[in-house]
């Protein structure tokens, strides 16, 4: 079994596959993985992948050098079973390239737009030759609501569940419906604009922020939230057979 081990910038995931299937996930904090002896101890884990977005602290270090079974680190210099064309793979994201591979695992052959709606709202093309061409970073959900209230003295933070009208009744409701909308609306003009260069179109919608489409939109969507554990699984299959 393989354990795939994703630390992000708010959060991490310990998830376990079998062959190509998750069995099983979990949350855990990004400062100590307090999951992983539990679940180390729970399957047989013959090698694991690890991706990290932030610098891991001695706390993380120190688990990770205790584990039983090989450990693949991914960086730039790991083998991809695509074509990366990012002129600078040293300062990708592993979290990005790891949820375009899962996406080209799924439809091998395709033409594929990646959004990944989290702490970073990002977009990542790869081709249907399976050669990553690069993407956009924009801001998450979370971080424009953040934003707005500390660069903005009389904007407060609110809650992002509630009401969302067309144009806000109150500034709590302006300050969600621009947010949420905003986003959406962003996020259906790439996917428009992509159509238009690529009409046979694919795209993935991963991360842990849910948005609401039209219905043409809809029907070239995929929502997957463990798209990037899934690649990184892929990843992790792929070097072992080198």
């Amino acid at each position: 079994m393989n354990l795939i081990i994703d630390i992000g910038n708010s959060a991490a995931k310990l998830a376990v596959f079998h062959r190509n299937e998750m069995i099983d996930m979990v949350y855990d904090t990004n400062h100590s993985l307090e999951h992983l002896k539990n679940i180390c101890q729970r399957y047989n884990i013959e090698k694991g992948i690890l991706s990290t977005v932030i610098h891991m602290n001695d706390i993380i270090e120190s688990q990770i050098s205790h584990l039983t079974f090989p450990l693949l680190k991914l960086d730039y210099r790991t083998p991809l079973p695509i074509v990366n064309l990012y002129r600078t793979p040293q300062t990708l994201g592993s979290d990005r390239i790891a949820a375009v591979v899962g996406a080209n695992a799924h439809f091998p052959g395709r033409n594929i737009l990646v959004v990944d709606a989290g702490t970073a709202l990002t977009y990542e093309f790869i081709d249907k030759d399976g050669q990553y061409h690069g993407g956009n970073i924009s801001l998450g959900k979370y971080t424009r609501f953040k934003a707005l209230s500390a660069y903005c003295d009389k904007l407060p933070i609110i809650n992002p569940d509630g009401d969302t009208p067309e144009f806000g009744y109150s500034t709590e409701t302006a300050i969600r419906s621009g947010v949420i909308h905003g986003m959406e609306l962003e996020i259906a003009g790439y996917i428009q604009q992509m159509q238009k260069k690529y009409p046979d179109l694919l795209v993935f919608l991963t991360g842990g922020d849910e948005f609401s489409f039209d219905t043409n939109l809809k029907n070239i969507i995929f929502a997957d939230k463990f798209l990037v554990l899934k690649g990184l699984n892929r990843i992790l299959e792929y070097n072992d057979k080198l």
